[in-house]
């Protein structure tokens, strides 16, 4: 498996603006625009991170402290693709070209997220965020000498032990509830568990999937070797 953290950073918001994807000290990339929002750069930075492991077969975990991020590519995109590319309210998708671009870097890969908490000392996200912010720094300055990073190469070898699990005083986001709101989701949308019912049986789980959520499950299914059903459980 290859983890990595992907983040970005806007001066201002928007303003001078840098993304970063990061595996550890010689394999990293980052990159940026003198005006952009820090979502751009979120997102931009798991695009770029998708795009340089495109030949690799191995499954990606991306660490990512944007619930917006983790998010639109794993709950909302299906509606807003339903619905032509437009939120529940009628109005265009935000960051449009972006989003289809991961839509399509997305297609047949085996990939997760997991959400970590932002400047809070987790070691990747922190690299990451730094990389990004002295990208936007640069720009700020005028452009010159943006740190770019080494990119994906021969050196690059899959950080394994780098992912952090929480402390326990600070349990893992409900990502399906602490919804970001600044590209809202479905207003009823709703969760697949009720987590404040101590009385739910969740021994049981029917899940609609759209035709493409089903291929989607399929085809990695396929590529593990197992079932779909195995490949559901291999993920709790």
């Amino acid at each position: 498996m290859i983890i990595a953290a992907a983040d970005g950073s806007a001066l201002g918001n928007p303003g001078p603006a840098g993304w970063c994807w990061y595996v550890d000290d010689g394999c990293w990339a980052a990159g940026g625009w003198p005006h952009g929002t820090n979502n751009q750069g979120e997102l931009t930075a798991v695009l770029e991170l998708l795009r340089a492991t495109a030949h690799l077969d191995e499954e990606l975990l991306v660490q990512c402290d944007s619930q917006y991020v983790i998010n639109a590519l794993t709950k909302w995109m299906p509606n807003w693709k339903r619905k032509g590319w437009r939120k529940a309210d009628g109005s265009p998708v935000l960051n449009l070209e972006l989003m289809q671009s991961l839509d399509d870097a997305l297609r047949g890969r085996r990939y997760r997220f997991e959400w970590v908490r932002g400047h809070s000392g987790h070691p990747m996200n922190e690299a990451a965020d730094e990389r990004a912010r002295a990208v936007a720094l640069a720009y700020q300055k005028g452009g010159g000498d943006v740190p770019a990073g080494p990119g994906w190469s021969g050196a690059c070898e899959p950080a394994v032990d780098a992912l952090v699990s929480p402390a326990p005083d600070e349990p893992a986001v409900d990502i399906a509830r602490d919804r970001a709101v600044d590209d809202g989701a479905p207003a009823d949308d709703a969760a697949l568990f009720d987590f404040d019912d101590p009385t739910a049986d969740w021994t049981a789980l029917s899940l609609e999937l759209t035709t493409e959520e089903h291929t989607r499950l399929v085809e990695r299914a396929r590529a593990a070797g197992v079932s779909p059903e195995e490949f559901l459980r291999g993920l709790i």
